[in-house]
C-alpha cells in the first residue's frame, strides 16, 4: 500500500525535484520517512556544495511544489508557473552540485553522513551492515532525472487579450521568462499564438526578452503599498492575428 497520496516535491539549491517516482519505487521503506516529511520544503540545509553549507532558498512561498514557482525544462510545457528554456541566471544555479552533510562519528572516528532528520533513502548506515546494498547506481540528489525545474525569484500575473477573437486569459508567469517561453505555454490556450504580433501599449515586444526588458513593470509591491488589489491593474499584452496560418 502507497505511503503518499500526492505528488512528492521538494527544492534544493534552487532545483525543484519531484521525487514521486523515488517514493513510488521505495514504498514501504522507512527510509522514506525523512524524504515524505520534507515534502514541499527547500532541503538545500542537507547538502554542501564545495565544502560549504547550502542556505534554503528564499521563496514567496511556504511551499514549493511542481505546480508553483518554477521555471521547468525544456520538456514541460503543462503547469501555469512553468516555463520551457533557460536563462543565465539558470545555467548559474545547474552548477548546484550536492554532497550530503558529514560529520564525525564519536564512537567510530569515522566521516559519517549528518542526518538529524532521519537516515534516508541511499545514504549508507554509519556502521557496516549485511543488509546494505550500494547497487542502486547514482543516488537520488545528483539523479538529474529527478530535477523538473528552477524556483523563481517571483511569478506575476499578467493579461492576454486577444484582438481578434476577444477571448482574454489571465496567464501566470516568471519574471525570469522571455514572451517566447510564454508564448510556448499559451499554446494551450491558442495553437496558432505563433500566428500573432504580441504588444504592449501599442508597441511591439520583443519575444526574446523578458517582460521587465519589454518595459512592462511589475507594480505588485507598489499595489500592495497603496492598498490596491493588484488582481484588479494586471498588465494587458493584446495580440494581434497576423492572418497567417503556418505557425501552429
Amino acid at each position: 500500500k502507497q505511503w503518499y497520496q500526492r505528488r512528492v516535491a521538494i527544492t534544493a539549491g534552487g532545483k525543484v525535484y519531484d521525487l514521486t517516482p523515488l517514493a513510488t519505487k521505495y514504498t514501504g521503506n522507512i527510509l522514506l520517512k525523512p524524504i515524505l516529511s520534507a515534502g514541499g520544503k527547500d532541503i538545500s540545509h542537507w547538502f554542501n556544495v564545495n565544502g560549504t553549507s547550502v542556505q534554503p532558498t528564499q521563496t514567496d512561498s511556504t511551499t514549493c511544489t511542481p505546480d508553483t514557482l518554477t521555471r521547468s525544462l525544456s520538456s514541460i510545457h503543462t503547469p501555469e508557473t512553468f516555463a520551457s528554456g533557460e536563462t543565465d541566471e539558470d545555467s548559474e544555479k545547474s552548477d548546484f552540485d550536492p554532497q550530503i552533510r558529514t560529520h564525525i562519528d564519536s564512537k567510530t572516528g569515522c566521516e559519517v553522513a549528518h542526518t538529524p532528520q532521519g537516515r534516508f533513502i541511499h545514504i549508507p548506515p554509519p556502521y557496516p551492515s549485511a543488509s546494505w546494498a550500494n547497487d542502486f547506481g547514482t543516488p537520488w540528489w545528483k539523479d538529474e532525472t529527478y530535477c523538473i525545474g528552477h524556483l523563481s525569484c517571483k511569478t506575476r500575473k499578467i493579461r492576454i487579450i486577444n484582438t481578434l477573437t476577444s477571448q482574454e486569459h489571465t496567464v501566470e508567469v516568471c519574471g525570469e521568462e522571455t514572451l517566447e517561453e510564454i508564448l510556448n505555454r499559451f499554446y494551450k490556450y491558442n495553437e496558432h499564438a505563433a500566428s500573432y504580433t504580441w504588444k504592449y501599449n501599442g508597441e511591439n515586444l520583443v519575444m526574446t526578452k523578458t517582460l521587465e526588458q519589454n518595459g512592462v513593470k511589475d507594480e505588485d509591491d507598489d499595489f500592495y503599498e497603496l492598498n490596491f488589489n493588484e488582481e484588479d491593474w494586471l498588465p494587458a499584452i493584446h495580440i494581434y492575428f497576423n492572418d497567417d496560418l503556418t505557425e501552429a
